[in-house]
């Protein structure tokens, strides 16, 4: 598939943050010789981005938790792995900082799809 750039507004550390949580995460949820990809499309006035695989996914209780900062919410990965889970609050606020919006969706079996919007300008 032919790469197009878009340009966006973002600090670029932040934007590499987001993605590095977001690509780790799918890593991290995905058995081996699993697939993930990485995708961006332009629309109206912001730009879209979702990072899909197709790991072990999620339930519903689970998608409502794991952006919220009041409860402490780690799930073990597919290598027995654990993390902080702060990467996403960061992910969460680091787009909310730029106007942007972040979410998941998510089925148990079927993997994830994280999607989060940065505005162009």
């Amino acid at each position: 598939m032919p790469l197009t750039e878009i340009e966006v507004y973002a600090d670029n550390n932040m934007l590499r943050t987001i993605l590095r949580n977001l690509i780790h995460n799918a890593i991290k949820f995905t058995n081996l010789n699993g697939e993930i990809e990485i995708n961006a499309r332009q629309e109206k006035d912001f730009i879209l981005v979702n990072v899909s695989d197709n790991g072990v996914g999620m339930d519903q209780k689970t998608m409502d938790e794991i952006f919220r900062p009041d409860i402490s919410y780690t799930n073990p990965g597919t290598a027995k792995e654990y993390g902080s889970g702060l990467g996403l609050l960061i992910c969460k606020e680091f787009v909310e900082i730029h106007g942007g919006t972040i979410g998941v969706k998510s089925e148990p079996g079927n993997g994830s799809v994280f999607h989060f919007t940065l505005p162009l300008k």
